[in-house]
C-alpha cells in the first residue's frame, strides 16, 4: 500500500428523520452494514451488523440507536473501522431500512429523512432518499478493497421495496431489487 495514500480508514454513516405526527405510529429507520469475503462478494453475507449487534471484532457497531426520530440532529450513527477489518473481507455494504411494525412504510411517508457518510470531515456521501421514495429500504453504497489492501468507496443509492430480513439478504446483490 502506498503511504501518501492509505484508502479509507474509519467512516461515520449517519441517519436522521422527524418524528411521525402526533397520533401516528413512530417511525423507525436501521442502519444496516453486510460484510462479504473475497470468495462470496455478492452471496450472502458472512455477518451482518444492525441494531442490537456489532460485530465479531468490534470494527463495525452502532453508536445511536432511535427508535422514533427523536433524536437531536442524527438519530442513528455507525462507525466502520475498515482499517481494522480483517483481511478476509473484501467488501463492506451500507444501507437502511424502515421497520414494517406498523404497516407498510416507504420513504415517502417518512418526514424528512436524511443520510450522511464520511471520514473524517470529509463528506463521502450525503442524500434524502428522494430517488427511492418507494422503497421500504435502500443500500448507500459500498467500501471494496483494493488489491493493495485499502478501501474505497462506491456511493450510490438503491432502493429496495422488502422485508428487513429479505433486505439483508439481499442487498449484496448485482441485480437491481
Amino acid at each position: 500500500m502506498n503511504g501518501l495514500n492509505k484508502g479509507i480508514r474509519k467512516v461515520e454513516l449517519a441517519v436522521k428523520w422527524d418524528p411521525s405526527p402526533v397520533g401516528e405510529p413512530a417511525t423507525d429507520l436501521d442502519i444496516i452494514a453486510a460484510t462479504y469475503t473475497a470468495e462470496a462478494q455478492s452471496e450472502t453475507p458472512e455477518y451482518v451488523v444492525h441494531f442490537d449487534s456489532r460485530s465479531p471484532d468490534g470494527t463495525i457497531y452502532l453508536n445511536r440507536d432511535s427508535k422514533d426520530g427523536k433524536g437531536f440532529g442524527w438519530d442513528e450513527v455507525m462507525t466502520l473501522e475498515l482499517d481494522r477489518l480483517n483481511s478476509r473481507y473484501a467488501r463492506v455494504v451500507v444501507g437502511v431500512l424502515i421497520q414494517q411494525r406498523a404497516g407498510h412504510k416507504s420513504f415517502v411517508g417518512v418526514l424528512n429523512p436524511g443520510f450522511r457518510m464520511r471520514e473524517n470531515y470529509t463528506v463521502l456521501s450525503e442524500g434524502d432518499f428522494a430517488d427511492v421514495l418507494g422503497s421500504t429500504a435502500a443500500t448507500l453504497g459500498e467500501f471494496v478493497r483494493d488489491d493493495a489492501g485499502g478501501w474505497t468507496f462506491h456511493p450510490g443509492v438503491r432502493g429496495y421495496d422488502t422485508d428487513p430480513a429479505t433486505f439483508t439478504r439481499v442487498m449484496g446483490s448485482a441485480q437491481s431489487a
